[in-house]
Order: structure tokens, then sequence, then C-alpha cells
């Protein structure tokens, strides 16, 4: 089996490559191009096998869904004092941001050991860099 890293032959598929070290069983992530909001929920160890294009994606979405989720949290606790808004509906908005933050944390941290930087903004036009990069191989 040819090592994915130093383009080796290897003979014995049980131990990493002879050559540079690296494991042989391990696949390298491919783009899967479908991301959604609720992946973010996925442990770590799943989440670190998604593709830096698919993790940036995912972080776009959960640092969009976050912001929805501190304005509402501000307008319920802006609200007039003649309307009544009972604390479980402000407790959900609090948990909802403060969940979303710490999943915002995990993906900014994984992308942080790839990149060595969380972006602070990740728009079309980065996506679309980083997608013809990766087409280009």
């Amino acid at each position: 089996m040819k090592c994915l890293y130093c383009e080796v032959e290897n003979e014995d598929l049980t131990i990493d490559c002879e050559f540079c070290g690296a494991p042989l069983k391990r696949q390298r992530p491919k783009v899967n191009g479908f991301v959604y909001l609720d992946q973010c929920e996925l442990q770590f160890e799943e989440l670190e096998i998604f593709h830096t294009y698919d993790l940036l994606v995912l972080l776009r979405l959960v640092r969009e869904e976050r912001t929805k989720c501190y304005k509402l949290m501000r307008t319920v606790q802006k609200a007039p004092k003649d309307v009544v808004i009972d604390s479980e509906t402000l407790d959900f908005a609090q948990s909802e941001y403060r969940r979303y933050t710490a999943r915002m944390k995990v993906v900014e941290g994984i992308l942080i050991d790839r990149m060595g930087y969380k972006p602070k903004r990740i728009d079309d036009k980065l996506l679309e860099s980083l997608r013809r990069k990766i087409e280009n191989g």
C-alpha cells in the first residue's frame, strides 16, 4: 500500500509507513459539499474528520445562528416593562446562545489546530477561493 503522504510503497499494512511513520489506514478528509447546522452537535472526534472547507462552512452557519440567538436574547431582555415575558423564554434564549457559543468554539479550535488561526469572517469570497484551490489540487 502506498503512503498518502510520502507515496512510498509499504508491505506491512498493520504498522505505520516504514519511511515517514504516517498511519497507513488513515483516510484524508474529502469535501462533503453539503453541511447543515445540526452537524455542529457532533462530537469532537466526528468533527475532526471533516474537511477544512466543510468546517469553515459549518462555522459560518453556527456563527449566523449564534447571532440570531443573541439578537433574540437581547430583544427579550430589553422588552418594555408592560410586556410580560416568562422566565422560561428568557432562559431558553440564553441557553441557546451559550450552546451555539460553545459549539462555535469547538469548530474554531479544530480550525486553529489545522490552519494556525480562526478566520474573523467567512464570506463567499474566502470559500470560493478555497474551493478553487481544492479543485486545482
